[in-house]
């Protein structure tokens, strides 16, 4: 059984996923901003798939809450820390967790809120968790269709775009980080992954931003428990899944430029720079 770490986890596709991952008895790290979210969906999960090996005995399932606000460095390093004490080994990361819409697109620091949450967070945790992960490992990073050139110079930057370019940007900077980090660990690994689970389906996200119900979450959640544990996506080089498409595809054409995606890595480890003490 693999030990799994799912960001914003708590409700939409990510929950969904948990569910899939949980009923086949594999540990969970269950990521929210809510503890008493967190609490519910650990009991939901536990009261549904801990089927019992013997009468009288629980079965084997493991589920771990952590608690995190990923619009704050603070708790992005506490994240962190809280993971590598608890376990020895991380054999997946989700990076599902995002922010389209919101009524405060500010952070604490003064950043824009979709770059903190959808870029900057899932990057930190795909590259200060690699010392726990195994060569055959994943980092499964949540892409989007909608994806537009990155300013670069807007990554530390205070908001100035509208919700649907900010979040297009910042979906199509994590889809380049991605690349580059599968370029870089191409020869020891983990896999690097991004993915577009599907458009408008059915999340919170969707109905706040589109007020549509959307299609059916575990659309999206079958391809990620796929790009987790199929050996079709086993040693993915920073490789882009399209599941609009079911296939892998290119990406929009600004991320094929290394030029570019040399220039948001810098952009991004700027602002980490300033903002981020290294997690020890």
């Amino acid at each position: 059984m693999k030990t799994i770490l799912i960001t914003g986890a708590t409700d939409g596709i990510g929950l969904e996923t948990a569910k899939m991952l949980a009923q086949k008895g594999h540990h969970i790290l269950l990521h929210g901003r809510s503890a008493d979210k967190l609490h519910k969906v650990k009991q939901m999960l536990m009261d549904e798939y801990a089927k019992p090996e013997q009468e009288g005995q629980l079965g084997s399932l493991n589920v771990s809450t952590l608690c995190a606000d990923l619009s704050r460095f603070a708790d992005l390093r506490g994240l962190v820390n809280e993971i590598k004490s608890s376990v020895s080994q991380l054999d997946v990361i989700i990076n599902n967790a995002g922010v389209f819409v919101t009524s405060n697109p500010t952070t604490g620091e003064g950043l824009d809120v979709r770059f903190m949450v959808n870029t900057l967070s899932p990057y930190v945790l795909s590259t200060e968790l690699l010392s726990l992960m195994p060569e055959d490992g994943r980092v499964i990073n949540v892409s989007s269709a909608a994806q537009a050139p990155v300013d670069v110079n807007l990554v530390g930057a205070p908001p100035s775009l509208s919700d649907g370019l900010a979040y297009a940007q910042s979906k199509l900077a994590l889809t380049m980080f991605t690349q580059f980090l599968g370029e870089k660990y191409s020869e020891t690994g983990p896999s690097f992954i991004s993915v577009n689970p599907k458009s408008l389906l059915g999340s919170k996200m969707v109905k706040e931003a589109y007020g549509i119900a959307g299609g059916n979450l575990k659309e999206g959640a079958e391809i990620f428990v796929k790009a987790a544990l199929s050996e079709s996506f086993a040693k993915v080089k920073g490789a882009y899944f399209d599941n609009d498409a079911g296939r892998f595809a290119a990406p929009h054409g600004f991320a094929l430029s290394q030029d570019n995606r040399t220039a948001l890595i810098s952009s991004l480890h700027a602002v980490l720079d300033k903002h981020y003490v290294e997690a020890t």
